[in-house]
């Protein structure tokens, strides 16, 4: 966000976040490295064994022609996405914010449905983590580098869209802390929040006179109820905690 004030993300703002990335990845190597054997028996019996797993060569080859299928699989989704915005008279950026941003999301939902379902909650949380910060740090980093001029910052994605992704961030923070789980209904909630972000973003780009409407009920109703709620949710939590002490 900081380095998005100016407008644009230059070659240096780029190569910190690269840097950024390589020194957490490394943390997170030692960090495993320093796991005691039990936790690293649990995490490998949840990779899966292939036949192929002692022939480097056939991983490598798979690495390559999964790679070129990864490339042109966006290059397909960013054409069709431009299209898709000069169709309906929408932005780029909104298109980037909803159906690309979707898009590129299916995997790691599919990861993490999939890994809560089997019990594996970790690994759903990690995934989740793990992409948004490679997103932020690797993705943007890269771009920046290699984008000439830097890579452009729009002004309504500094204006509204960067400060709410900041808004998300920290709503997680409370609901992590009670209980260090997401329950049912707190799921419910971001999934409520981010159905009605893309229904503004829609509404925004089409100038629909409800707009206004829709961003005072967003405001002045169910914004500070999920504030409350999430305050009254960490009084409890705390409460439960100091009496159990």
């Amino acid at each position: 966000l900081v380095m998005a004030l100016d407008g644009s993300i230059n070659r240096l703002e780029a190569a910190v976040l690269v840097g950024l990335v390589i020194a957490y990845t490394v943390f997170l190597v030692l960090q495993s490295r320093r796991a005691s054997k039990a936790i690293e028996d649990d995490f490998a019996s949840d990779i899966p064994t292939s036949n192929w797993d002692r022939h480097w060569s056939v991983q490598v080859l798979l690495v390559i022609v999964g790679l070129g299928l990864l490339v042109l699989g966006a290059d397909w989704l960013v054409s069709s996405a431009v299209s898709f915005a000069r169709a309906f008279g929408v932005s780029d950026l909104v298109i980037g914010l909803t159906v690309v941003a979707v898009g590129t999301s299916m995997p790691e939902i599919a990861t993490s449905i999939i890994a809560a379902l089997r019990g594996q909650r970790d690994i759903a949380v990690g995934n989740v983590v793990g992409s948004n910060v490679f997103n932020i740090c690797a993705v943007l980093g890269v771009t920046g580098l290699i984008a000439p001029g830097g890579l452009p910052v729009s002004e309504a994605a500094r204006n509204f869209d960067l400060w709410v992704m900041l808004a998300v961030a920290f709503a997680c923070l409370p609901i992590l802390i009670t209980g260090r789980e997401i329950a049912r209904w707190e799921g419910g909630v971001f999934l409520g929040y981010y159905a009605a972000y893309t229904a503004w973003l829609v509404l925004a780009a089409q100038q629909h006179a409800s707009m206004q409407a829709f961003s005072g009920v967003m405001l002045g109703y169910v914004m500070p109820l999920t504030v409350i709620t999430l305050v009254v949710s960490i009084v409890r939590h705390n409460g439960q905690n100091t009496s159990n002490q």
